[in-house]
């Protein structure tokens, strides 16, 4: 298994997207699909020695509207996508946007986004993903080496962009251009030649949109890219890891900070300390499974919500709810209850 394409674990949220439904579409013909990528990305496969940090680089030209879409995903890179023709619905945080003509999106590393809602309609986009080695909001960037900017420009670019909550900009007719040079350059493969004109063609993109940022003048907010986000992005993503045997030690590793700090930036952000909000998810999601679910006994219930022993769960539950899990269970499915 790549490493680098996901930092947790094999069966967390944290696995970098696959494009499955892209890749489907694409062999059923029902658009073009030109790609270079690596690993489980769609398109023809990149060398493993060349532009290691480039993980995807391709577009999609879809002429009608199509059955699918991408749903809730993570990349393990930041992701520079460009429309060129169409209207394509964009999702991110909160955020429910509509993309159009000449507007860029663009996410962080492992940050949640969604394309269409539910489907892509017809639309021509292009994209890029490179890995720069991050894997927290408090990490530093590491842009590949050959990118030919200065130190000095590429730190200012990952300020603007690690600091910056828009997701979608509007470009420039030389990013447009850009764009367009980069779907050419896809097409034409994986060859040695072909690969020196993608990399040429990368460092383009970026030294642009360097420029076009800083003229913008962002507004930017260091909290993003510091500690408070990284453990506010733990806490949100929790309730889909309760299963596993978390610790405060291991909750603050997760997080790349200390015990004490983490149970302040806890306490800050939710007023509960790290374990009993754990314990609270536990007990609803327990709850949740409990009435849903008749067949599945009580031991099952408990493992699957992260507690060692059923006898330990059923203690911890009598406290909160005030009855056993049994018990509990006949109360909400009599008729007419719950």
């Amino acid at each position: 298994m790549d490493k680098r394409r996901s930092f947790r674990t094999e069966k967390e949220l944290f696995h970098a997207d696959t494009c499955e439904p892209l890749k489907q579409a694409a062999a059923a013909e029902g658009l073009r699909l030109e790609a270079l990528g690596r690993g489980s990305y769609p398109g023809t496969q990149l060398p493993p020695n060349e532009m290691k940090e480039l993980c995807m680089a391709g577009y999609w030209n879809a002429r009608s509207q199509q059955p699918w879409g991408l749903d809730w995903h993570c990349n393990e890179g930041i992701e520079i996508g460009y429309v060129s023709a169409g209207q394509l619905p964009f999702g991110i945080g909160l955020k429910s946007l509509r993309v159009g003509p000449g507007e860029l999106t663009i996410t962080r590393p492992w940050q949640r986004h969604r394309v269409g809602n539910p489907n892509v309609p017809a639309s021509h986009y292009s994209w890029i993903i490179l890995d720069v080695g991050v894997r927290r909001p408090n990490q530093p960037w590491q842009w590949p080496k050959w990118l030919l900017l200065p130190k000095s420009a590429l730190e200012r670019l990952t300020e603007m962009l690690s600091q910056n909550e828009d997701p979608v900009w509007h470009g420039d007719r030389r990013i447009g251009d850009c764009f367009s040079r980069l779907d050419e350059t896809v097409a034409r493969g994986a060859n040695e030649t072909n690969l020196a004109r993608l990399k040429i063609g990368i460092n383009e993109l970026i030294l642009l949109l360097a420029e076009m940022l800083e003229s913008r003048n962002p507004q930017l907010d260091a909290s993003l890219s510091g500690s408070e986000r990284t453990v506010r992005l733990f806490l949100e993503a929790l309730h889909r890891r309760i299963d596993e045997p978390w610790t405060l030690e291991s909750m603050a590793e997760a997080c790349g900070i200390g015990r004490s700090q983490f149970s302040t930036l806890c306490h800050k952000t939710i007023n509960l300390t790290p374990m009993t909000y754990l314990n609270d998810l536990r007990m609803e999601h327990a709850a949740s499974l409990l009435g849903k679910n008749p067949l599945m006994s009580v031991t099952e219930i408990a493992f699957r919500c992260g507690f060692q022993s059923s006898q330990y769960f059923a203690r911890v539950f009598r406290m909160k709810y005030g009855a056993s899990p049994g018990a509990w269970r006949r109360a909400v499915r009599k008729p007419g209850v719950g």
